[in-house]
């Protein structure tokens, strides 16, 4: 599930946005990629991913939930949600986040997208 928001509405940068909500910084040994994780229990999973692009005016934070690490040896996908009501409601606290820290810091901007 994408959630797309104007940089202005951003009172920090993407990652330290991230940090703040309970996100850490991964970069995949294999490809390179950099996300941010957030665990929902002690193990590695399950746990929300996030992947990050910007663009000129705007954010999209890409997420999705982990469910397990790759099952066998070579597998390179792994069982993940993407449209269910637990992203949506991590979506949602994202979203809250984003406006209450917009607000204390007089931030004014355009309402952010979800898709």
């Amino acid at each position: 599930m994408k959630l797309i928001i104007e940089k202005n509405k951003l009172s920090l940068n993407p990652e330290q946005f991230l940090r703040q909500a309970g996100y850490a910084y991964i970069r995949d040994r294999r490809s390179g990629q950099e996300s941010f994780v957030r665990r929902l229990t002690r193990d590695h999973y399950p746990r929300f991913h996030i992947y990050i692009n910007s663009f000129e005016d705007k954010v999209v934070f890409d997420l999705h939930l982990d469910q397990k690490r790759p099952g066998y040896q070579g597998q390179k996908r792994h069982n993940a949600e993407y449209d269910t009501p637990v992203v949506g409601r991590e979506v949602e606290r994202l979203r809250e986040l984003i406006n209450k820290s917009s607000q204390e810091a007089g931030f004014s901007g355009k309402k952010e997208g979800i898709f």
